[in-house]
């Protein structure tokens, strides 16, 4: 299965960038599964990314969908920096 990398805005504010994979879950549980999410904080020349949740070395974490604004896809410069840092 191919990675599915994409950006997310979150209700919150923050942007990530992760890979994404929806999940089937009970009705009010957590649906989407991020694998190495990183926060995307913009800078005047781009965007650093950085760790999210930096108090725990789990790469796993399920979201709610509810609690995503918008995904999209990230631009080929984003998306290299990203894929050469998880590599």
């Amino acid at each position: 299965m191919d990675q599915i990398i994409k950006c997310l805005l979150l209700k919150n504010g923050d942007l990530l960038i992760s890979q994404i994979m929806e999940v089937d879950t009970e009705l009010g549980g957590p649906d989407c599964k991020m694998t190495k999410p990183f926060k995307m904080v913009k800078t005047e020349k781009g965007y650093d990314l950085e760790t999210w949740l930096d108090f725990t070395s789990q790469n796993e974490m399920m979201i709610h969908s509810d609690s995503i604004l918008t995904i999209v896809t990230p631009t080929a410069a984003i998306l290299s920096e990203y894929v050469d840092l998880i590599a």
